[in-house]
């Protein structure tokens, strides 16, 4: 089971839910929430770059009694900067010009590419004890995260709730207010870029609407600028999502595009 976050503030939850938040302070992504050992955590903290699209600036990881830090091209694992391929007490990390990869022998895999888009994999031992951006993984979308008891919650909320209070961080919470634009004038392109020739073998693995969903809102927020962030990060993750499955996505690259 995989959650996954990527392009413009899309978060999609173990449980399968898939939602925006566009916090720029430093989040809970996925951590093991039960009370007395708490085998992991996974913080993450995005901020914008030139273009003004969100990306993600760093990863700190607790495994057992390791830290880990990420940055682009940058490993720390307890305080120091270690060369990669790098192995110590049950953790592996790997790491090419494109993405970074951790394997944890507790049950966790983690793979960043180092810019907008970040995966984790966790075993179902870990069912029902997680909590953070990523949600409970208690197999039900939206229960606990976004309907607890009586009350519910909307993604901003829901997300504002994962931040990490650092005394010394000045850092705003994102407007719950902020209702999402409806672009449904981007349906039709969304639509016929994810069900393409290449993805065939994908259709049937994943949820397709989901990531039409994301498609849209990506085009609304840039406003036609036909930038390949806005256009090419969903459908990245709609492909590694898919391989992910054991699918085959073909070559929905070109020269042209993305």
């Amino acid at each position: 089971y995989v959650c996954s976050t990527w392009g413009n503030n899309h978060f999609k939850t173990f449980d399968g839910d898939v939602y925006q938040f566009p916090g720029l302070c430093e989040y809970n992504f996925v951590s093991d929430c039960r009370e007395a050992y708490k085998e992991f955590s996974v913080h993450i903290q995005r901020a914008l770059d030139s273009n003004g699209h969100p990306e993600i600036q760093y990863i700190l990881m607790k495994i057992k009694d390791i830290m880990v830090y990420l940055k682009p091209n940058l490993v720390v694992v307890d305080g120091r900067i270690v060369k990669t391929p790098y192995y110590t007490s049950g953790v592996l990390i790997e790491s090419s010009e494109i993405y970074t990869k951790i394997y944890a022998k507790l049950g966790m895999v983690l793979m960043w590419n180092q810019q907008d888009a970040l995966m984790v994999e966790l075993d179902n031992k870990f069912n029902n004890h997680t909590c953070g951006l990523c949600g409970d993984y208690n197999g039900i979308q939206i229960y606990n995260e976004f309907i607890k008891g009586d009350a519910s919650y909307n993604a901003i909320t829901y997300g504002n709730m994962q931040k990490i209070s650092k005394p010394n961080s000045k850092c705003e919470d994102p407007d719950e207010t902020q209702a999402l634009p409806s672009c449904n004038e981007h349906r039709d392109e969304c639509q016929k870029l994810l069900t393409s020739p290449a993805f065939a073998d994908c259709r049937l693995r994943l949820n397709l609407e989901m990531y039409i969903q994301a498609c849209m809102q990506d085009k609304c927020a840039c406003t036609g600028k036909d930038d390949s962030f806005c256009l090419c990060s969903t459908i990245s993750e709609y492909s590694r999502q898919c391989s992910h499955a054991g699918g085959r996505p073909g070559e929905w690259r070109t020269q042209s595009f993305c």
